[in-house]
């Protein structure tokens, strides 16, 4: 299993951040990364998403939700075909750093019989995209 872990400080509330984050009908407005979520995210249940990594082209996959707490944690697992061929764990974080002060933290996590095939580009251009879309995240928060 391999790991990809970014985080940011965000001077703005939880609750702020959090509601950029599950807007997900403004994605295609501002996200570099995560093109466009549609479907309900909700528990159990699945949903598409679209993603761009930098110097990439799109792709879009049917994950399911496994954890959606407001202001805490979003949690999703998609599969590359059948599950064990590639599947990624996505999860969003917030902790509170009090002050109007937030913490994101996006990682993932990925296994599979391709995951060393892939992990060059994964540890480069999907973390470049999730850290390009923690800054544009960060940047909307602290100026809405």
């Amino acid at each position: 299993m391999k790991e990809l872990y970014t985080e940011i400080t965000i001077n703005a509330s939880i609750n702020k951040v959090w509601k950029i984050l599950t807007d997900f009908k403004e994605y295609p407005n501002w996200n570099p990364f995560i093109k466009e979520i549609t479907g309900e995210i909700i528990a159990n249940n699945t949903f598409q998403v679209t993603i761009m990594p930098p110097d990439s082209k799109k792709m879009t996959f049917k994950p399911k939700c496994l954890i959606i707490k407001e202001n805490k944690e979003l949690r999703w697992q998609g599969h590359l075909l059948i599950p064990g061929i590639f599947d990624g764990e996505h999860i969003f974080e917030l902790e509170d750093l009090n002050n109007s002060r937030t913490k994101l933290i996006q990682k993932e996590f990925f296994k599979g019989i391709l995951v060393p095939f892939l992990w060059k580009q994964l540890n480069s251009k999907t973390r470049k995209g999730f850290e390009l879309m923690n800054e544009k995240l960060k940047e909307l928060s602290e100026n809405k």
